[in-house]
């Protein structure tokens, strides 16, 4: 009993540390009801709620701070996104911005949606 006991505390630090790096490899569906996040590309950072830097590897996209990793494949993601024509119909409205260190949240109370 003993030996499962002292294990109990990297299992909890795998849990939580997989919970905090979740909703960074980004799918694009092509069907609104697909979709976990409905996502708006606004034209000026000042309206976006989040800052979105576009990462090559998925290793890079760790955490819900705004660097996302497009993975080819459904199965692969941990959010699926659909960008809609209008800003009315957006959960979200993000700006891709050019450098990893400007990505993160301006509306800290949307960051549930990518959990």
């Amino acid at each position: 009993m003993r030996p499962v006991l002292s294990c109990l505390p990297l299992l909890c630090l795998l849990v939580f540390s997989s919970l905090e790096t979740a909703a960074q490899k980004i799918f694009s569906v092509e069907y609104e009801s697909r979709a976990d996040v409905k996502v708006f590309v606004v034209d000026y950072e000042s309206r976006a709620d989040l800052l979105v830097f576009k990462e090559d590897y998925a290793s890079n996209a760790n955490g819900n701070e705004g660097r996302w990793h497009f993975v080819e494949y459904e199965s692969r993601a941990d959010k699926k996104v659909f960008f809609v024509d209008y800003e009315s119909r957006a959960d979200l409205k993000v700006f891709f911005v050019d450098y990893q260190s400007r990505a993160g949240w301006k509306n800290k109370s949307k960051q549930h949606l990518l959990y």
